[in-house]
């Protein structure tokens, strides 16, 4: 279906391509920035997330929304559970190294990794394991709904987020 441009009321336009006038728009909205994790038959691979929501408490359900290109997206599915590390102030470098998008193999050496679960990043704001109990095709990206399974918080300070193209600490 292609978009057209067409005033709303006030200044408002609809928008005119597919994504760009959106994808620039919410680039300036700030988004909290963690590391999801998943393995499944001997691969393990990780990516940074942007898309971390919680959407129920009763019952408790999380979900990520993932690029069905991305290189974490078919393990994830194989795996059925996910560990995710939410980032805090001062792990930039591991929210660089994991927006890469290419396949895992030998990008763990030098990540720092809980001994209890080599999904978890050592540092972070706080942590959880689920297991997915539904994936809802949106557009070009699955939304991965889950069951958080175990939560605990982490020894990091400060939550890092992603605003206009760059991680910020708060």
């Amino acid at each position: 279906m292609a978009l057209r441009s067409t005033r709303l009321a006030g200044s408002l336009e609809l928008v005119s391509g597919p994504g760009e006038e959106q994808r620039a728009l919410f680039r300036r909205w700030p988004a909290g920035v963690c590391v999801v994790v998943a393995q499944s038959e001997g691969r393990r691979a990780g990516l940074t997330v942007s898309s971390l929501l919680s959407l129920s408490l009763d019952p408790p359900l999380v979900g990520i929304a993932l690029s069905r290109s991305a290189s974490l997206y078919e393990v994830l599915r194989e795996a059925g559970e996910w560990a995710v590390s939410i980032l805090a102030r001062g792990q930039e470098h591991l929210a660089q190294h994991f927006a890469r998008n290419v396949p895992p193999i030998a990008l763990w050496d030098r990540i720092p990794l809980r001994e209890d679960d080599p999904r978890l990043l050592l540092g972070a704001l706080g942590w959880f394991v689920a297991r997915t109990v539904e994936e809802v095709s949106a557009g070009d990206h699955s939304l991965f709904l889950a069951e958080p399974r175990a939560l605990e918080p982490g020894p990091g300070a400060g939550a890092l987020v992603y605003v206009d193209r760059r991680y910020v600490s708060l």
